[in-house]
């Protein structure tokens, strides 16, 4: 297969419509649907189930749209790998989700730093689950992920710490009077709802709460009465006087890891792991 043909069924699995999947890669429809049909034909595969209204993914369609997805990264990655040594950057990359793990990285940086033989650093501050995203297109060398909400399937990854999580109140607010507080009290604010983060495609889903864009925008949020958040337990450093961090007995607990692709053989990226086990 090429990666065009990969490319035009991705856009067509992901928008489940011909004329959005068009319109999204520049094309007419006419050659993207026989582009499609010649992919199917090849495979001896039906891919997706067409009607006049509808189309939807088969299974074979949902294992392809999947694979795919990970052999376009890897053809993005490789990219932007064989770019950056032609240019002679001999730094690392690490991708990091704004405001998350802030003390664990200065500790990084500062102690890789000394290590014999290491290399410049440069830190990409992210959005919610952007760090796998650099990772897997070669944009990034390395990320701190934090598991269940970051993707860690592709990877090699070592952990760091496992946490409890922790509701970020407004100072004042009756909650903060409380020891302890549970997952679902927190849905059942009706002066706190909860942030709405930007999807893929840059909008943001219906709902009540205030539209968020990063850590630093979402405390200010906080602190203005308007919403809440569960962070890990962690992010107590942080936090300034006028938000409150009270403990989330029942959340699922927070595994930070540091993660990299499979077959990096970097040797200062394996000094930077060694560095981080160490902490």
């Amino acid at each position: 297969m090429e990666t065009r043909e990969l490319r035009y069924f991705v856009a067509v699995a992901e928008e489940l419509h011909f004329g959005r999947a068009a319109q999204r890669l520049g094309i007419a429809q006419p050659p993207l649907s026989r582009a499609i049909i010649q992919l199917e034909r090849r495979l001896g595969l039906t891919l997706l189930e067409r009607t006049n209204r509808s189309v939807v993914l088969t299974e074979a369609g949902a294992v392809l749209l999947r694979e795919a997805r990970i052999a376009l990264d890897a053809v993005e990655a490789a990219e932007h790998r064989a770019r950056r040594a032609a240019a002679g950057e001999p730094g690392l990359v690490l991708a990091v989700k704004a405001g998350a793990s802030s003390e664990l990285l200065a500790k990084l940086l500062h102690a890789y730093s000394a290590e014999p033989g290491s290399i410049p650093v440069d830190v990409a501050l992210c959005g919610p689950g952007e760090q796998v995203r650099l990772l897997r297109n070669g944009r990034a060398d390395v990320a701190i992920l934090h598991r269940p909400m970051d993707e860690t399937t592709g990877f090699d990854f070592e952990e760091l710490r496992t946490e409890g999580q922790v509701a970020i109140l407004p100072a004042g607010h009756p909650l903060t009077t409380r020891t302890d507080l549970r997952s679902h009290e927190l849905t059942a604010v009706p002066d706190l709802p909860l942030p709405r983060w930007p999807g893929p495609d840059g909008t943001y889903p219906a709902g009540p709460g205030p539209e968020a864009q990063n850590h630093a925008q979402l405390l200010q949020l906080i602190s203005l009465g308007r919403t809440l958040m569960v962070s890990p337990d962690s992010c107590r450093s942080q936090l300034r006087d006028d938000v409150v961090a009270v403990p989330v007995v029942d959340a699922p607990q927070i595994t930070t890891v540091i993660a990299w692709p499979p077959h990096s053989r970097s040797r200062a990226l394996a000094d930077l792991i060694r560095t981080a086990l160490r902490l």
